[in-house]
Parts: C-alpha cells; structure tokens; sequence
C-alpha cells in the first residue's frame, strides 16, 4: 500500500491539476463533484492494473497478485466492487484489513470474491523433472 500511495499521489495531482485548468485556476478542493472526480480516478487506478495483470505496480514489487477464486484476473465490475469493500475495510479501523491476520482473507477479498497470492520467482520454482539444468 505504501509504494502505491506514493504513485497515487502522483496520479491524482495530474488529475487534480487537469480539473484545476479545467476551471481556469479556480480553487475547487471544497466541491463535491471534485472528490467524486478524485475517487473515480483512484478507484480506476487499481481497476486497471487488477483487470490488465492482477497487479498494481507496487504489487508486483512485492511479488503479490489479485486473482479470482478461479484463478484469473478480476473484471471490471469485480475490481470496482472489491474497492467499495476495502472503503467498508478501512472505515471500520482498518478492522477489515487486520482481519487477514486470523484468517487467510480479508473483508473485501471475502465479499468480491478474490484472493491475494504470493508469486513464486523463477528461482524458486520446483524442478519439473526434465533433467535439464
């Protein structure tokens, strides 16, 4: 979450300096459809990277991936409702989260039915038996 924020960060002063030339300079932070704005730029940051490869870019830095029960990447509709459910997550104190310390889900895989898997490396892969090293 830490390597994402800093990248979302980045993501979301270009969206907010597009919106702000949009509005020839005008402070609009006060404005609720500015954070609606925000959100959906957010929410369609991880939509894409969970629907393209599973990842996010700090993700894979820590060799993790979003996958669906089956195995695959989530769709649209799965990543956008795993977001809403990580908002509920964190709204409760970070209860939804700290969950996965008990259990081997969190609320929100639990509710959109994904999981987090830990990537093997190449290196740690077992021998398949072909003989060639």
């Amino acid at each position: 979450m830490v390597y994402d924020s800093m990248l979302i960060f980045a993501v979301l002063f270009f969206a907010s300096a597009i919106a702000i030339a949009f509005h020839h300079g005008e402070a609009i932070v006060s404005n609720l459809l500015f954070k609606f704005y925000l959100l959906f730029v957010l929410f369609t940051y991880y939509a894409y990277f969970w629907h393209k490869s599973g990842q996010t870019l700090g993700m894979r830095a820590w060799k993790i991936r979003i996958e669906t029960e089956q195995g695959g990447n989530p769709g649209w509709g799965t990543c956008y409702l795993r977001l809403v459910f990580a908002l509920l997550s964190l709204s409760c104190l970070g209860l939804g989260y700290l969950w996965r310390l008990i259990k081997p889900y969190t609320w929100h895989d639990r509710l959109s039915h994904t999981r987090v898997v830990l990537l093997r490396s190449a290196r740690e892969k077992p021998d398949t038996g072909t003989g060639a090293k």
